[in-house]
């Protein structure tokens, strides 16, 4: 599991910076029906981004995210990944996503994927210059492999996704370079066991190889899912990764 039920994002707020949010259903070009929330910025800066939850889907933590990231100026829309196995009502804590992970499959989270950016590209959502994804652990490789959809995105940034081992039918990303587009920008736990830093050596190089502009950060002794508020000793290795993904999207915006 990524996060605790109780878990926020370590990221100030700033009052009066979300203009509305709310959350919504949204179809996919397959016909899925699947549960998003969208928050949308009071002053926009031309940015808009598409979250992608870790393996538990939409729940509380994304939907503060999505707040936060509004809140500095970028609208936003955090989804659910399953829409086609347990519907869009609501769930407690306890439920059961270990089982609806294994029947995710590529092709309908590229589907999902393209309608969250559909969306935020639309009135509704904001219809920022520049729609940049970013996800977390099993949404963090689904990340990385977005920059190879062809969805005109401005970047992608991957929290600690594995990026040199595929899940089920999901790519590894490292796989997928050849078609990417976009920057790529990976953010990871020094001391997370799961991703090594052979992975991220190799990630790197073969980026590097490919002329894909790419930024990877590790931060020493910071563990996997380090991007979370209880975790206090850690507190810097959250501030200075919110950091580098506001800067990340401040370059990559298309101006104005």
């Amino acid at each position: 599991m990524c996060f605790d039920a109780d878990a926020q994002p370590p990221i100030p707020v700033i009052a009066g910076g979300a203009i509305d949010s709310a959350g919504l259903t949204l179809t996919a070009a397959d016909g899925n029906v699947f549960k998003a929330f969208r928050a949308r910025a009071a002053e926009p800066g031309g940015a808009g981004i598409v979250i992608l939850p870790d393996v538990r889907g939409l729940f509380p933590y994304y939907e503060e995210l999505a707040l936060r990231f509004a809140e500095a100026g970028v609208d936003a829309v955090a989804l659910d990944y399953f829409g086609r196995t347990a519907g869009v009502g609501d769930r407690g804590a306890d439920f059961e996503y270990r089982s609806h992970v294994e029947q995710t499959r590529f092709g309908g989270l590229n589907a999902d994927v393209a309608a969250a950016t559909a969306f935020l590209r639309s009135p509704a959502g904001g219809a920022p210059r520049s729609v940049f994804v970013v996800g977390f652990c099993f949404g963090g490789l689904v990340a990385f492999d977005t920059a190879a959809l062809g969805l005109g995105l401005a970047g992608v940034i991957g929290f600690y996704g594995k990026p040199t081992a595929p899940r089920g039918d999901i790519p590894a990303a490292i796989d997928l370079i050849p078609k990417m587009t976009n920057p790529v920008l990976g953010l990871f736990g020094g001391a997370d066991t799961y991703i090594t830093e052979d992975d991220l050596a190799t990630f790197d190089a073969a980026l590097g190889k490919a002329g894909i502009e790419h930024r990877l950060v590790s931060y020493r002794g910071a563990p996997h899912s380090f991007f979370d508020r209880s975790y206090e000793e850690h507190a810097e290795a959250s501030a200075a990764a919110w950091a580098e993904v506001l800067a990340f999207i401040k370059a990559n915006t298309v101006p104005a």
